[in-house]
């Protein structure tokens, strides 16, 4: 396939328990890790951002690690993204003023929101610095619905991230019933947000967004993320190696190959993430994906020694 020099492909972390167990070399060290990703891939998606505000100094390392035109699309962090959220899980700073209820939750308020933001993009400037910050990601909460909720209620975190670039993926159905989704869009293309694309189960299920659905409403980048076609697993399981164990097929590549390209079409940038993070399905199936694309990768050679 022709015309897929603008599609980033890559995987929603790099370093999950089954990437190390079957995907990089044996007994490679944990900080050579991401330098060894990126010689298979352009971009990453960064998941543990979500869970914590990085050090600055473990982002100076990601950025050194890595080679000039790399990429890193960066997860908000859930407190960001309307999640429930334990006070322990912000930085410590914020520990010790916040107000927390019985079981430790922390409640956004609008100065809570400004000042989480202010210290997770300072945290970044690194990779902004040497110009490998793609994406950030807000991936809101399920629970986040038009039935109790506006999109009008993120204009302070848009306004707070519109130079560096913000893409949404919604986990409620409901924004993008018949009903819903030309307003959904037209409020993401009013502010040059990029609305995440998914390739999901085909359930019916208010937190599974239909895979039908390629929207670009920014022409400066498209987002498409897999996340496994298990309905069941997807629904039902406890942990994200179990909700997203699927291992995708030659046919389904091919589809996602088709339909990369025609989001590429719309936009100056498409950024393909595989969240199918069980065992090493994600980066298997990114690395069959740029064969599709026909994407030139610089395979490190295999050894002996390594494997």
């Amino acid at each position: 396939m022709s015309g897929s020099a603008n599609i980033l492909v890559g995987t929603a972390s790099w370093s999950d328990p089954g990437f190390v167990e079957r995907w990089y070399p044996k007994k490679m060290k944990a900080a050579d890790r991401l330098g060894w990703y990126a010689q298979h891939f352009d971009m990453v998606e960064v998941n543990s951002t979500f869970y914590a505000v990085p050090d600055v100094m473990m982002v100076e390392r990601w950025s050194a690690a890595t080679p000039d035109d790399f990429v890193f699309d960066v997860k908000l962090h859930q407190l960001l993204s309307r999640h429930s959220t334990q006070a322990k899980l912000l930085p410590p700073e914020f520990q010790r003023r916040v107000k927390a209820d019985e079981k430790g939750r922390v409640s956004l308020t609008a100065k809570l929101e400004e000042d989480i933001t202010r210290v997770f993009l300072r945290s970044l400037e690194p990779l902004r610095r040497d110009g490998k910050l793609g994406v950030l990601l807000l991936q809101l909460s399920p629970a986040f619905s038009p039935r109790k909720h506006k999109l009008e209620e993120l204009e302070q975190l848009i306004a707070a991230t519109r130079a560096y670039g913000l893409a949404v993926e919604l986990r409620n159905r409901n924004w993008v019933t018949p009903e819903h989704l030309p307003a959904t869009l037209d409020f993401l293309q009013r502010n040059q947000i990029a609305f995440v694309n998914v390739d999901a189960p085909a359930k019916e299920h208010f937190t599974i967004i239909p895979s039908e659905i390629d929207a670009v409403t920014t022409p400066e980048a498209a987002y498409l993320r897999l996340h496994g076609r298990n309905a069941d697993a997807y629904l039902t399981g406890k942990t994200v190696a179990t909700r997203f164990n699927y291992d995708y097929g030659a046919e389904e590549i091919n589809e996602v190959a088709e339909r990369s390209q025609k989001l590429a079409k719309e936009a100056k940038q498409v950024h393909v993430v595989f969240n199918n993070n069980a065992l090493d399905y994600a980066p298997r199936a990114a690395t069959r994906l740029r064969a599709a694309l026909g994407q030139v990768m610089k395979t490190p050679p295999e050894t002996a020694e390594l494997f």
